[in-house]
C-alpha cells in the first residue's frame, strides 16, 4: 500500500465469500449465480433479482477472491476496507437456514480479515475489516439475532453488521427490532444500511435501460424511504448512540429533508411524535459519499451541518460537522470498467467529488477525514492508527 501519512478507508465495498457464492449456485431462481451461454461464449451470471436486466450481470474472482480485492485496493492506493457482504444477504432463506449461515459466515469474514496483511504504513492496523451477517428473515426470533450479536462482538475485525431495508419483514421501523437496536447499541457495532429491492419494478417503464433505473434511482429512493420510517418511528430518540452508516450518501434524504420536517409538522398524527425536528437527525447519521459528484456531497454536508440548528430548545449551525459525517466509499466489485482500465472511473469520480467539495478542496484536513479518519474514528481505530 501506499506509504502516506494519512490513510484512504473504504467503507462500501462488498464481498460474496465462497461459502456464500456456493449457496447461490446451488440456487434455481433468483437470486441464484448460474451460467449463462452467449454463442460460444459461457460465464457465470449473477441473478439478484426475478426479471433482472440482460440476465444479471457477469461474476468472477473479484467477487470472491481476496487477493482480487486486494490487489484493487493496491491499484487505487487505499490503505483498509472495510468489507461487507453484497445484497441480498440472507433475505431469501428460511429462518433456520439463515441463522446458521450467518454464524458461519461471520467466521468465514472474520478469518478472510484477521489473515489479511497489516498495512505497510500503519503497521497497528489490518488491511480488511468487516461488517458481519445476522440472521434478518421473517420467523426468526429475536433472541437468535441478539445471539449472533453477541457472537460479532468477540469477532475482533468484524466492527459492524450490514442490514437491508426489511429488518424482519416489516421494515427498520418495526417495534419488535427494539432489543436488537438495544444490542446493536450496546455493543458498539456500526450497522451499515443498504438497499437491495429498489421501488416498484412497473415505475421503469418497458424500455430496456439496463440497470440504470433500478440502480441509479430505486436503490437510493429504498434507503430514503426506509430511513425516513425509521426516524418517523423515534429509533433515533430512543437509541440515540446508535451508530447508522447510510449507503449511496442517504439516498435522497439530505435533499428532501426540510420537506420531511413541513409535511410532519403539518400532521396532527405525527407532529409531536418525535423529540426533535427531523431534520437534526441528519446530524446523527453517517453517510458514504458514494455519489460521484462535489456538488451533491457538499449539499449532503451543508445539510448535516445545518442539523445541530433544529435540535429542540434550539441550537447553532456547526460548519465542520458534515466533513466529519462523510467517509468515503467505492462500491467494488460493482461499477467495473467497460474497457480495460488500470483504474476505475468510478473510484477516481468519488475521489475527486471529495477532494472538489465547497469547503473541502482548500482545506487539506477535511479531506483527510473523509477519506480515512472518520471511518477509523467510527470503527474506533483511530488510537490504533500509529500503534
Amino acid at each position: 500500500m501506499a506509504n502516506v501519512k494519512y490513510p484512504i478507508v473504504d467503507v462500501h465495498t462488498h464481498v460474496y465469500l465462497p461459502r456464500y457464492a456456493a449457496e447461490l449456485r446451488a440456487r434455481t431462481s433468483a437470486p441464484r449465480i448460474l451460467n449463462w451461454t452467449s454463442g460460444s461464449k459461457t460465464e457465470e451470471r449473477l441473478l439478484i433479482l426475478d426479471g433482472e436486466p440482460s440476465a444479471g450481470r457477469p461474476v468472477g474472482p473479484q467477487y470472491w477472491d481476496r487477493d482480487e480485492k486486494l490487489e484493487f485496493m493496491r491499484r487505487h492506493s487505499i490503505n483498509i476496507s472495510f468489507v461487507s457482504s453484497a445484497n441480498p444477504w440472507l433475505d431469501f432463506l428460511p429462518a433456520a437456514r439463515a441463522q446458521t449461515l450467518a454464524q458461519e459466515l461471520n467466521n468465514d469474514l472474520e478469518e478472510y480479515c484477521a489473515t489479511s496483511p497489516a498495512v505497510e504504513a500503519f503497521s497497528g492496523l489490518k488491511s480488511l475489516y468487516g461488517f458481519g451477517l445476522l440472521p434478518l428473515v421473517p420467523g426468526t426470533e429475536v433472541s437468535t439475532i441478539i445471539q449472533t450479536i453477541e457472537q460479532l462482538k468477540n469477532l475482533p475485525h468484524i466492527r459492524g453488521v450490514i442490514m437491508g431495508t426489511k429488518g424482519i419483514g416489516k421494515g427498520l421501523d418495526d417495534s419488535a427490532l427494539d432489543p436488537v437496536w438495544d444490542a446493536i447499541q450496546a455493543a458498539g457495532l456500526v450497522v451499515f444500511i443498504h438497499p437491495h429491492y429498489g421501488v416498484d419494478s412497473t415505475l421503469y417503464g418497458e424500455n430496456n435501460n439496463g440497470h440504470v433505473l433500478p440502480l441509479a434511482l430505486g436503490f437510493p429512493f429504498e434507503t430514503t424511504i426506509a430511513i425516513t420510517r425509521l426516524i418517523l418511528s423515534g429509533v433515533l430518540d430512543r437509541f440515540p448512540d446508535l451508530r447508522l452508516l447510510l449507503a449511496h450518501s442517504g439516498g435522497a434524504l439530505p435533499q428532501l429533508s426540510s420537506r420531511l420536517a413541513s409535511c410532519i409538522h403539518h400532521d396532527p398524527i405525527v407532529a409531536s411524535r418525535l423529540k426533535h425536528d427531523a431534520r437534526y437527525y441528519l446530524g446523527q447519521l453517517y453517510f458514504d459519499a458514494v455519489a460521484y459528484g462535489s456538488e451533491e456531497l457538499t449539499f449532503v454536508s451543508r445539510a448535516i451541518s445545518r442539523a445541530s440548528e433544529f435540535q429542540s430548545g434550539g441550537g447553532t449551525v456547526n460548519t465542520v460537522a458534515g466533513s466529519t459525517r462523510l467517509l468515503f466509499g467505492t462500491d467494488h466489485p460493482f461499477f467495473p470498467p467497460l474497457e480495460a482500465s488500470q483504474k476505475w472511473p468510478s473510484v477516481e469520480d468519488n475521489l475527486a467529488a471529495i477532494r472538489g467539495m465547497a469547503g473541502v478542496d482548500s482545506k487539506i484536513e477535511h479531506q483527510v477525514n473523509i477519506l480515512g479518519l472518520n471511518a477509523l474514528r467510527l470503527f474506533d481505530l483511530h488510537d490504533q492508527l500509529y500503534a
